[in-house]
């Protein structure tokens, strides 16, 4: 018996009969039942790109903006901790060329007091600068070393103070005559000088920082100058001096002169205020932050500061810093003072100048009036 085929219900054969009518057209547009064409990787591309033409290389797909920040905190990490390395290492270096000496006295010297007090001292030894130089410098030719500048540095609980004693103030000095007290350095160097103080004054001298012409200059030079106020004009061709009235920028030779000049009305008593506003002004600056943030100049104070100073065997690095702490604190609430004088011939007042000294060896400088604290020593 034949079989009989089965028809496809009603509803399926139209559809059925659209399709083949389609045809070829179909295949071409994509339609039908043909799977979607493949797409390329995320971040290879595709077959297009740019203007509509077709390549092999695709962009990139951007970074998000975490990534980014990632990178850039990366980055910065790397300059701070390059940077904090720098800001170690060159004052290790530094302290690796400081010279020492034994400035350790000799004979009985005061119990420990309060606070610390260091020397400091400015030699005008000529020795290491050349002919040259002495003339740059005018510093002259005269063999040996003296003092130039001698002044207490004290820190403690109250205002850090600058106390300067005159080359010139006659003192006693110990196993000799008596004598101006920078006599005590060329007799037996930076020993007796120290010996020389404390006997003297009563004050315990905790460390001794000595500087030389040439490292002064230096110095100067390598904080880019100190700021200046004389009152007066000065002009002092012994010293290469000629500045004018005002405040003003010096560089290093200039502010050697005008620490070294007595030009001036009350000579060796305006030195010793010249002396401490330079010093002021380098201490002001070597520990400014925008000194730390000059790679330059960081590194040439540095460099100048070790090839010029001398220090005692006592003091370490640590005491050190301390010292140049201090000195910056002097120029923001500090006293700058020379200790008070009876006459312009750098005699210490008899009464006012142990009252003086008293206070500092009680690190009671919070005290000291402007009856004690003078700019020149006297009233």
């Amino acid at each position: 018996m034949p079989k009989v085929q089965q028809s496809q219900p009603a509803q399926t054969r139209p559809q059925q009969t659209r399709q083949q009518q389609r045809g070829p057209q179909q295949t071409e547009q994509g339609g039908g039942s043909l799977p979607p064409p493949a797409l390329p990787p995320p971040g290879r591309g595709g077959g297009s790109s740019g203007s509509g033409g077709s390549g092999s290389t695709g962009q990139r797909v951007p970074r998000s903006p975490s990534q980014r920040g990632r990178t850039v905190r990366r980055v910065l990490l790397a300059v701070v901790l390059v940077w904090l390395a720098f800001l170690i290492a060159v004052p290790i270096w530094a302290w690796s060329q400081i010279n020492t000496v034994d400035a350790e006295p000799g004979g009985n010297r005061p119990e420990d007091q309060p606070g610390q007090t260091y020397l400091v001292v400015g030699s005008d030894s000529r020795e290491g600068l050349s002919e040259q130089e002495r003339q740059d410098l005018s510093t002259g030719s005269v063999e040996g070393q003296r003092t130039d500048t001698i002044m207490l540095l004290h820190t403690g609980s109250g205002p850090t103070l600058l106390l300067s004693l005159p080359r010139d103030s006659p003192v006693e000095i110990p196993g000799r005559e008596p004598n101006k007290i920078n006599a005590a350095y060329a007799y037996g160097g930076p020993s007796l000088l120290v010996r020389t103080v404390e006997q003297n004054t009563g004050v315990a001298v905790d460390g001794y920082v000595e500087i030389g012409l040439g490292g002064f200059v230096n110095i100067v030079d390598g904080v880019g100058g100190v700021d200046v106020c004389p009152k007066e004009a000065i002009t002092d061709p012994k010293a290469g001096l000629e500045i004018k009235r005002g405040c003003q920028e010096l560089d290093g030779t200039e502010a050697l002169g005008y620490a070294r000049t007595r030009a001036t009305p009350t000579a060796d008593l305006q030195r010793v205020q010249n002396q401490r506003e330079v010093v002021g002004a380098i201490a002001d600056k070597a520990v400014s932050p925008w000194t730390a943030l000059n790679p330059w100049r960081y590194f040439r104070l540095s460099s100048a500061g070790a090839e010029s100073l001398r220090i005692g065997e006592d003091v370490g690095p640590i005491d050190l810093g301390r010292f140049a702490w201090a000195m910056g604190r002097v120029t923001s609430g500090g006293l700058t003072c020379t200790v008070p004088l009876a006459s312009t011939d750098a005699a210490w007042d008899p009464e006012l100048a142990p009252q003086m000294f008293r206070l500092v060896s009680q690190d009671r400088t919070e005290e000291i009036g402007q009856d004690l604290c003078r700019s020149n020593g006297l009233g």
